[in-house]
């Protein structure tokens, strides 16, 4: 079963669910992927979250009831979730741009969202997967110290955070606190602890010949796992490697015969011979198992 085939177990899932409540554990469990890496692959295929998606399912087959049924508004609300028509409103109106009571009465036209069948999903971007095929490599493990930060998936919100704790880390110097750096002049970006709401840290640093016992304040040190990973080599400003982020998570994995293991990915850049933004000489690395 591949990852299109098991991605859409989840939307069956969802669809047979949408009056009950939802959580996305659960739902990634049926696609047999962990909360957080079923959401970035869902994100980086369909351009929206999981939480958009089912948001506006629900807000569909309300809206349909509406339009078929004599059922009062308050009731199709608690049917789908929502704890009052207040509430159900606000969410009809952000979606629909039309108040329900409104859309009923003048059987507005609205733009709402089908069920989405993820295979349809796998044949437009089959052209796609030669865009930049990594080389698969063996590493050992790295010693890293570095600058811990906080960002989100939600609304691609790290694409616009992770640039600006990289100009934090160099603003700062933090790098001239770091100890025994055994590569300098090579920056690390990690991607880890990943939290079941799209949540995750993102450390900033460099690797070191050991870990340090007492270490500045705000810093932490971190193993990166020795193993298989797939290289990207990134050549171009910080949008190309926003996109390149994207195709690795929105075509290339769910198409080739890689499973990602649960480890971090991370980026090394090549600090002296790259020039933010516009031009970046870095490479990403995403842990995986045949």
């Amino acid at each position: 079963m591949d990852y299109f085939e098991r991605v859409q177990k989840s939307i069956d899932f969802i669809e047979a669910n949408l009056q009950e409540q939802l959580e996305i554990v659960v739902i990634s469990s049926k696609a047999y992927f962990s909360a957080f890496h079923f959401q970035r692959l869902f994100q980086a295929i369909t351009g929206f979250t999981v939480q958009q998606y089912i948001r506006n399912r629900r807000l569909t087959e309300a809206a349909r009831l509406l339009r078929e049924t004599g059922k009062n508004i308050l009731e199709i609300a608690i049917t789908f979730q929502y704890g009052s028509q207040e509430a159900f409103t606000r969410a009809f109106v952000n979606c629909f741009g039309v108040p329900p009571a409104k859309y009923r009465k003048e059987k507005a036209i609205i733009n709402d969202q089908s069920k989405i069948n993820f295979l349809d999903y796998k044949m437009k971007i089959k052209e796609d997967i030669n865009m930049n095929r990594p080389e698969i490599v063996y590493l050992k493990k790295t010693h890293i110290i570095g600058q811990a930060y906080t960002t989100n998936l939600h609304n691609n919100q790290y694409f616009e955070e992770i640039p600006e704790f990289y100009r934090s880390f160099g603003r700062n110097e933090c790098y001239l606190q770091i100890p025994k750096k055994i590569t300098p002049n090579m920056s690390y970006g990690i991607s880890t602890y990943f939290q079941e709401n799209g949540e995750f840290s993102f450390i900033v640093g460099e690797a070191v010949a050991e870990v340090a016992i007492e270490l500045q304040n705000g810093f932490v040190n971190f193993e990166i796992p020795q193993g298989k990973y797939a290289e990207f080599k990134v050549l171009g400003n910080t949008d190309l490697v926003q996109n390149t982020r994207r195709y690795i998570y929105g075509t290339w994995l769910p198409n080739s015969n890689y499973e990602r293991t649960e480890g971090p990915d991370f980026e090394i850049t090549d600090v002296l011979s790259s020039h933010f933004p516009n031009e970046l000489n870095l490479k990403i690395y995403i842990p995986i198992m045949e």
